[in-house]
């Protein structure tokens, strides 16, 4: 039997059935979302499409929740377990210079080390990363995923 991922859910989402068991629908948090990139996913369920943008963490779609299917208890509690992986069809591998994803990261994740004889590659430090998106959209080969945390490999194992 196939399994499929769950779609990715707004920041501070409850656990999956939680969720889907809170959630009625209404749409408040798609229609809060300052960067536009909640929108109505499959069921009618808020999932998030990182290819309209990045998540600024605004709490905006936690405050207009009114079923608390969005629900953030603590000021330091970390939205959700995401960060990018940097795959291989990343252009920089086939020699050709871009620094888009490093220039598009807000907190400066992505950082660029110079290679011998060839191009600077990516480098994430996903500790840092804070699955926000925003190297999702611009990247010209698609070569960046926002998944989950515990399936991204940590800087020092890549």
């Amino acid at each position: 039997m196939r399994k499929v991922a769950p779609a990715q859910r707004p920041p501070w989402a409850l656990a999956e059935d939680d969720f889907i068991s809170r959630c009625t629908r209404c749409d408040a948090c798609v229609e809060a979302c300052p960067t536009l990139i909640l929108v109505r996913g499959e069921g009618g369920f808020p999932s998030v499409d990182f290819s309209k943008g990045e998540c600024s963490f605004c709490t905006e779609c936690v405050t207009r929740c009114e079923p608390r299917a969005l629900l953030r208890t603590d000021a330091h509690e970390l939205p959700w377990a995401l960060a990018a992986r940097i795959g291989d069809a990343c252009i920089a591998a086939a020699g050709v210079e871009c620094r888009v994803c490093g220039e598009s990261c807000p907190v400066g994740a992505i950082r660029f080390r110079p290679q011998l004889g060839g191009v600077s590659r990516p480098q994430l430090d996903v500790q840092t990363c804070t699955g926000c998106g925003a190297c999702f959209a611009p990247c010209p080969t698609r070569a960046i995923a926002i998944e989950s945390r515990l399936d991204t490999p940590m800087e020092s194992e890549q």
